[in-house]
């Protein structure tokens, strides 16, 4: 059976038959031990308790968490769960559980049900095989989880099966971060101390709590699981190392928006209704720009469960991939010649009477404090672009940041004309567009009402501004958005320190201080301002002149986790150490080195085991056809474009051969160096470029090659056959 035919005949078996018209808040959340849920199941004192420990960040006490756990259980085993498992992320990047069994046994051998409050609190997984960049040796195995009491325990359910997940941090025995959660909490409550200081310090009493929300928007790719089996590269390394881009990509853009098909519109209900029972709220869905390209988004969340739910946004999204006979693929650019897929993070800060602090208000006090928010963001992203560059390094990132599809490595701020001349304003003391007097000589009273949208969209920005919040574009479609928010945070923190001082020390009227303080910081950090074209070489020379960092590749950028400066940020807000920090630059080290020599290594396979084969054979059969025709016609002067084919495609296996030789070599030479800065370099330069030559001569293979004999799915099936 044909390739296509194998998709025709799966394109009628997908649907599932489920109950109509129930309405999704009917169902919201019923697979989570949310707060709706504890109320109804916990005593009201016990309520109270854990609601008072969860607002304050402190570990409940025993008879608390034995309540809990009680109930908890009781819960789970009624949704179906038989185990229960402390849920937590390590650097891999992924999402990791160990279950245990509710059934224990009494000294007289009668089993029961049994979860207590230690259980719950804390849990003691193998920690020898996760990536700790230095930390532990791999013969000390001992770590912990601990219950996180701001996000609520889930139902996972694969197949029959359904467990009880408890989301959790994840130390060493020594007690390091060992995980993405910890450091993330710790940011978040060092940019509560910030900005409740710098709240007041401009006067306002009344705010409590301050903390971080994000909205991930999260882009993947679909194609037929069946295609997906027939190629190694994908199942892999996540994308395909060679194939020919085919005639029609998104040229037209007639993917964009539109009509979405009726296989991947049911894969997109299955999927939003899982998340509705986990209390994810996703809000949009949409076809991207390339073909077989997708986008689904949420509504904001607070920052520690949108990163929860975003990991299991991912893990959804393959899961019900699979039952509808497809595959999801999250890599950053699964295939080249379109598109790649990234995860806009939009950021924005709210306080704990329900306002947004980067709202600019309709007042002229939320003006005042919005300028101030807005602009300590603005000064963070100045100081540190070369750390926020370096949270989105990947290999993965490198085949896309940068390549007119996607935000540049230089990290830049888009502000939009109506904040861009204000702010200019500010810095020279004049009238500000808009209204009646003069800035400098009234305070901030004059500064204009500000719309929502007051400019329009810059989708080459890799970090814009866009009504009441930034986002940050040029975060991986795979990648774990915990570790880009843990480092907004801590330098917005620093940045809002920073102001709020030099405010307090003026000792002047506090709207003219904190105008002095906002002029004298416009003057330094409007370098990182941009208001054009990304994209262009102009901006390229231009981000040159004004000093802004430009480093294209993950393994130049990721040592700037590793600097003075760095360690000393993260240590001053006690958001990571100066060990858990290194550990962090190792762990990406080693992961960058290990996926390209995971792409080499496919790559070497499927040409020696799949494409020469192949190759070889049409050859032969071209060879023979010539021979052929010469014998039946007598004369071959009629054959010299077959020959001329045929010398190509015998150059082509001739070139392919000698390089993947030379790769094998290269891979070998790299992985003998001594540190992982020049193995990340090696695999960064020689590794990459002698895979980009293979596949140069793979694909000119690949476009001359008989269908029949060609073994892999091409592009254009996978991309358009649904």
């Amino acid at each position: 059976m044909k390739r296509t035919e194998v998709i025709i005949a799966a394109d009628r078996n997908y649907l599932v038959e489920r109950e109509k018209n129930v309405p999704i808040s009917r169902y919201f959340g019923e697979d989570t031990f949310n707060a709706t849920t504890m109320r109804e199941r916990l005593p009201e004192a016990v309520f109270n308790r854990l609601q008072d420990t969860t607002i304050r960040g402190r570990k409940p006490d025993l008879e608390t968490a034995n309540a809990v756990a009680h109930a908890m259980k009781e819960w789970a085993i009624e949704k179906g769960a038989t185990h229960y498992c402390h849920w937590f992320q390590p650097m891999t990047g992924s999402t990791a559980e160990k279950h245990d069994a509710f059934i224990e046994f009494t000294s007289d051998g009668t089993p029961i049900e049994h979860f207590s409050g230690k259980q719950l609190i804390q849990g003691e997984p193998d920690a020898s095989n996760f990536p700790s960049g230095g930390i532990r040796s791999t013969f000390e195995a001992r770590g912990y989880t601990a219950w996180d009491i701001s996000s609520p325990a889930f139902i996972l359910k694969r197949g029959i099966g359904s467990a009880l997940c408890i989301p959790s941090i994840f130390i060493s025995y020594s007690g390091e971060a060992l995980d993405k959660k910890t450091p993330l909490l710790r940011s978040i409550e060092a940019i509560n101390t910030s900005a409740v200081n710098m709240l007041r310090v401009l006067g306002n009493r009344k705010v409590r709590r301050v903390y971080t929300t994000l909205g991930p928007e999260q882009e993947y790719f679909l194609i037929d699981q069946d295609y997906y089996y027939k190629r190694q590269d994908l199942l892999l390394a996540g994308r395909a190392v060679l194939g020919a881009t085919p005639p029609k990509g998104q040229e037209l853009g007639d993917h964009y928006f539109g009509s979405i098909r009726e296989r991947i519109f049911s894969f997109m209900h299955d999927v939003e209704e899982e998340l509705y029972k986990l209390g994810i709220p996703a809000k949009t869905r949409h076809n991207e720009a390339a073909p077989g390209q997708y986008e689904i988004a949420p509504l904001f969340e607070e920052a520690n469960l949108a990163v929860d739910h975003n990991q299991i946004l991912m893990e959804t999204l393959r899961s019900v991939a699979t039952k509808h006979r497809l595959a999801a693929l999250l890599h950053e650019k699964p295939f080249a010649g379109i598109n790649g897929s990234g995860k806009h993070l939009n950021w924005s800060l709210a306080d704990d009477l329900g306002n947004n602090l980067l709202n600019p208000g309709r007042t002229p006090q939320d003006n005042i404090q919005f300028l101030v928010f807005l602009v300590a963001t603005i000064r963070a992203v100045y100081h540190h672009a070369d750390i926020l560059r370096a949270t989105i390094a990947s290999s993965g990132n490198d085949h896309r940041l940068g390549s007119n599809e996607a935000p540049p490595v230089i990290i830049s701020v888009f502000l939009g004309e109506q904040l861009t001349g204000i702010l200019e304003d500010i810095e020279k003391g004049i009238v500000s567009n808009g209204t009646n007097g003069a800035i400098i000589d009234m305070g901030i009273s004059k500064l204009p009402v500000l719309s929502k949208d007051n400019t329009d969209r810059n989708r080459t920005s890799p970090f814009a501004f866009t009504g009441n919040k930034f986002e940050f574009r040029a975060v991986g479609a795979s990648q774990s958005i915990s570790f880009p928010a843990t480092v907004l945070n801590t330098i917005v923190a620093e940045s809002l320190d920073i102001l709020a001082g030099k405010i307090a020390a003026k000792g002047e009227n506090l709207r003219q201080a904190t105008l002095d303080v906002l002029k004298d910081e416009i003057g330094t950090i409007k370098r990182v301002l941009f208001m054009g074209d990304n994209y262009s070489k102009e901006w390229e020379a231009e981000a040159g002149r004004r000093g802004l960092p430009n480093k294209k590749t993950s393994y130049e950028s990721l040592p700037d986790l590793a600097t003075p400066k760095a360690v000393a940020l993260f240590e001053k807000y006690r958001v990571l150490s100066s060990a858990e920090l290194m550990s962090r630059y190792q762990v990406r080290l080693e992961r960058y080195v290990k996926e390209i020599d995971i792409e080499a290594g496919t790559l070497c396979d499927m040409v020696d085991s799949q494409v020469l084969p192949a190759a070889i054979r049409f050859q032969g059969e071209l060879a023979s056809s010539i021979l052929s025709a010469a014998q039946a016609l007598g004369d071959d002067s009629l054959l010299a474009p077959q020959r001329e084919l045929l010398a190509s495609l015998t150059g082509l296996i001739g070139e392919t051969m000698r390089l993947v030789a030379e790769l094998k070599g290269n891979v070998e030479r790299a992985e003998s160096l001594h540190s992982e800065e020049e193995k990340a370099a090696a695999f960064g330069t020689t590794v990459r470029e002698t895979i980009a030559k293979i596949r140069s001569r793979v694909d000119a293979i690949e476009l001359v090659i008989d269908d029949e004999i060609w073994p892999l799915p091409r592009f254009w099936e996978m991309l358009f056959i649904k």
